[in-house]
């Protein structure tokens, strides 16, 4: 079951590192491939996606490494960069406007995959959809509600542990709900932290991005539903920790964690 999986990692925390740096770090951490941030700032930006992203596939190809998806907007010239260079997921998320509301949102959103599905037809190209705590689709339920009538080869659920715990999904139901268009799985966790006292007259909470085995959302458990329906893609790797500082401790620890779930 090992071999058919991916294991890879966002690799937005090292935005400063040279490609060759990168790859370095990533292949001794013991991954397969990385997400890229093709965002502004990072190795490679969207306005040079048609050159730039060949030419990291290319160099991180030489380490043994592949570019799994990218995390990115909608527009053409990420698509036609992501064709050129064989990159098969465009990830992105979907905020809800409160001025209009859920359901009105939902319905925006809905009209506007419809116009970049000529672009996933055109580029042979993916758009994977994450859901997200806050503004956003929040849970798979939500997920499954926006892109239910979609085909699957133009528009996939990227499942992610970490939100789908924050919104108190259990996560074999969450990976459940949207296995019709399962593309990639997010493993990272969080969980709530009251971040005033006790006795404050109104708690208030934040989310804690932590390891693995430490957050809401049981990783063994979505190993072991993954393991038995056969699930072969990507395992992508967030690196997202409160404790910025030690992601490269946290992010070795994690691999080694999810490569002994499902190895």
């Amino acid at each position: 079951m090992g071999k058919k999986i991916t294991y890879s990692v966002f690799t937005k925390p090292w935005r400063t590192q040279t490609i060759e740096e990168l790859g370095s770090l990533i292949k001794g951490l013991g991954f397969d491939g990385i997400e890229f941030p093709l965002r502004e700032g990072y190795q490679v930006e969207p306005e040079n996606a048609e050159r730039g992203l060949p030419e990291l596939v290319s160099r991180l190809k030489d380490f043994g490494l592949e570019v799994t998806s990218v995390a990115s907007s909608t527009d053409e010239r990420v698509f036609a960069g992501c064709a050129k260079a064989g990159v098969p997921i465009i990830r992105i998320m979907i905020t809800i406007d409160p001025t209009i509301g859920y359901m009105a949102s939902e319905a925006k959103v809905k009209r506007e995959l419809e116009g970049i599905i000529p672009l996933c037809e055109r580029y042979g190209v993916k758009v994977g959809i994450q859901h997200h705590f806050g503004l956003y689709v929040q849970s798979a339920m939500g997920l499954l509600h926006l892109i239910e009538d979609f085909d699957p080869k133009h528009i996939g659920a990227i499942w992610d542990a970490a939100h789908s715990g924050l919104a108190g999904e259990e996560p074999e139901l969450g990976l459940d709900i949207v296995w019709s268009h399962l593309c990639m799985v997010n493993l990272k966790n969080a969980f709530y932290k009251q971040v005033n006292g006790p006795e404050a007259p109104v708690a208030e909470w934040d989310r804690h991005f932590t390891l693995g085995r430490y957050g809401l959302s049981p990783w063994y458990r979505a190993a072991k539903y993954l393991k038995d329906r056969g699930y072969e893609g990507v395992i992508c790797l967030p690196a997202e920790y409160t404790d910025e500082d030690r992601v490269n401790e946290y992010i070795a620890q994690d691999i080694g964690y999810v490569k002994s779930l499902f190895e």
